[in-house]
């Protein structure tokens, strides 16, 4: 551990931690939080959460939690595939089938586990069966600036999770440059063989970047792949696009089964921690097959189902949102509202979502920034520093009022009047 000892020390002694808080209370945008490392508290107004539609504390997601508690307990204490399979498990992947407009839903613990799933139910299949071999490689695409969670999975697919050697056909993977479709296009002219099954993965909102995948361009392509897989992770994406929050098919006015139509297979991760309230994922797809390939997974076999109460508050958030769409509305206009105030004042917002990052000159630091922010002002953003180029990465919700907005872009123009000093050129 010796190594690690000295990585951490020379980690602190430069500035790379990050600053720590402890959440003591939250309502609304307005929370109460304690300096880990002084213990101080203070009460800051918040655009560094994800509950992008406020539903986090609406009464009917909490009540949702609370009697699933009362009914079931908090944990299922078992594994769906054995006996931890609850019915709020089915009305669940029903909901999610319908605002997804795709029939067939497997529940997740987490995004990290549902893309390994993905990973090895597709490329691995599951067992062994008698008469089947599977002898087609598969070739992977993938967006140079995808999440972790795709990072991760795709880079570990070449072997079935839980299995020292793999005995499946060979995987490849390959990246592209972010949203570069003729990147995309070159890349599978080049590398894919006659026999290749194919799988396209891309987030759909990038969560350091907040801009959206070329959704239409990349089915142009694909089309041209028959029976190619494309994965989109809608984690940034449900709630906050499209005109009813249903994601990025319905932002570019498209349904999933256009997709099929065109001889592409469409996959969609849903994620809970953003828009329901709640922690887990999905994966949606047309092919009733994927599903119980999903549920056997290493990922789903060897740990608990989603919990009771986190699975009733996912479910009674997506309910919220097909009710009230103006939630969703209410969240685009913010968006809008905030990016005008930020670009009114000359601050470089990147992308076009309600994930907002902030370019700042590169000699301000953004964690000091961000603290400057904090500790004078009330302002709680999130500095970004040590995983992608240095921003400020702000997230809008649909509670924010044009008050807080203002409040939070006057704030940054005083921080950077007083940290900032350009440098003049003769």
């Amino acid at each position: 551990m010796q190594i690690v000892k000295e990585y951490v020390q020379r980690w602190y002694e430069s500035g790379l931690d990050p600053d720590e808080y402890v959440c003591h209370n939250k309502q609304g945008n307005i929370v109460e939080i304690e300096d880990a490392a002084t213990g101080d508290r203070r009460t800051v107004l918040t655009f560094c959460t994800n509950d992008v539609l406020g539903l986090v504390q609406e009464e009917a997601v909490k009540q949702a939690a609370i009697d699933a508690i009362l009914k079931y307990g908090t944990s299922n204490s078992s594994t769906s595939v054995l006996s931890g399979r609850i019915d709020l498990h089915r009305q669940l992947e029903d909901e999610i089938s319908a605002f997804k407009h795709l029939p067939h839903t497997q529940l997740f613990m987490n995004a990290w586990m549902a893309m390994q799933a993905l990973m090895d139910a597709f490329c691995h299949l599951a067992i062994p069966v008698p008469g089947f071999q599977n002898t087609r490689e598969t070739l992977i695409l993938t967006d140079v600036l995808n999440h972790g969670c795709i990072v991760s999975a795709v880079v570990n697919a070449g072997t079935r999770s839980g299995k020292v050697f793999g005995h499946s056909p060979r995987v490849r993977v390959k990246a592209y440059r972010h949203c570069n479709m003729e990147d995309l296009a070159r890349k599978l002219r080049r590398y894919a063989l006659p026999d290749d099954r194919i799988m396209v993965i891309s987030d759909a909102v990038f969560s350091m970047d907040g801009d959206i995948a070329p959704l239409p361009e990349m089915l142009d392509i694909l089309e041209n792949y028959p029976g190619s897989v494309l994965v989109m992770d809608e984690a940034h994406a449900s709630g906050s696009i499209g005109k009813t929050g249903r994601g990025i098919y319905e932002h570019f006015n498209l349904l999933p089964m256009q997709a099929v139509q065109r001889g592409v297979v469409p996959l969609i991760m849903t994620t809970f921690s953003k828009f329901a309230a709640s922690a887990g994922a999905a994966i949606s797809s047309h092919v009733a097959e994927l599903v119980p390939l999903l549920n056997v997974s290493p990922t789903s076999i060897g740990t608990i189902s989603l919990p009771p109460p986190m699975t009733a508050a996912a479910l009674e958030s997506i309910r919220q949102v097909r009710k009230a769409p103006e939630l969703v509305q209410k969240l685009q206009e913010n968006t809008r509202y905030l990016r005008s105030r930020l670009a009114e004042h000359d601050f470089v917002a990147i992308g076009e979502t309600n994930v907002i990052p902030v370019i700042l000159p590169s000699e301000l630091n953004p964690k000091l920034f961000a603290r400057e922010l904090l500790q004078t002002h009330g302002i709680w953003v999130s500095p970004i520093w040590f995983i992608a180029k240095p921003r400020v990465r702000i997230t809008v919700n649909a509670l924010h009022t044009q008050a807080d907005m203002d409040r939070l872009v006057s704030t940054m123009v005083a921080t950077r009047n007083l940290l900032y000093k350009p440098t003049i050129s003769a």
